[in-house]
């Protein structure tokens, strides 16, 4: 995952990850892990969905952000 991305899309919308977890229905410390990707945790298709609507990102943006990163 390209954190910084996603992180660069919500400042351009002025969110905040505190905004984003209440958009997405789950806590500031659940969005927090997904984003660290702390243990193993990631977004779910429907909250990457839901992502791509609220900051109307195209097809090829979700990619670099979610699918984009390091393969091991």
């Amino acid at each position: 995952m390209n954190k910084a991305m996603l992180e660069s899309v919500m400042k351009l919308n002025s969110d905040t990850q505190s905004d984003l977890a209440d958009y997405l229905g789950i806590s500031l410390s659940r969005l927090n892990a997904k984003i660290n990707e702390y243990r193993g945790a990631q977004f779910f298709q429907t909250e990457i969905a839901a992502i791509k609507k609220r900051y109307s990102l195209s097809e090829a943006q979700i990619d670099a952000i979610f699918f984009g990163g390091k393969v091991s």
